[in-house]
């Protein structure tokens, strides 16, 4: 099955899907956030996940272990966290982790998401 225009994104999804539907399912909602969020985006494989960018600068990833998935925000330090969703204590890295496709939503994937593909809109 073709997911993208790449063969390398494709086995990659391919691989999840066949490993584990249900990461798989939580994977393709949290890319379709990345997505929704800017025409602009480009996708590669990189440091074992899926990775975005815009203008070859690193906007974030999104990563598959066996019991959770984590979304990588290579500037999420910068992004406005209120309810202390982000975890991470590095200078500029901050992430996202989700057991189940609910967290999606309670840990808000996609106002993060929006905000980093587009840090000068905050939501």
């Amino acid at each position: 099955m073709s997911f993208s225009k790449s063969d390398k994104v494709d086995g990659f999804l391919n691989d999840i899907q066949f490993q584990s539907p249900e990461m798989f399912e939580i994977l393709m909602s949290i890319r379709t956030i990345f997505h929704d969020a800017s025409s602009g985006l480009a996708e590669d494989i990189k440091y074992g996940g899926l990775v975005f960018t815009i203008s070859n600068t690193l906007i974030g990833g999104i990563f598959v272990y066996a019991k959770h998935i984590s979304i990588e925000f290579s500037f999420g330090a910068k992004l406005s966290d209120p309810d202390k969703i982000l975890e991470g204590k590095g200078k500029k890295r901050r992430h996202i982790k989700i057991h189940a496709i609910e967290d999606i939503e309670k840990k808000k994937v996609e106002d993060f998401v929006r905000t980093a593909v587009n840090p000068n809109q905050q939501p």
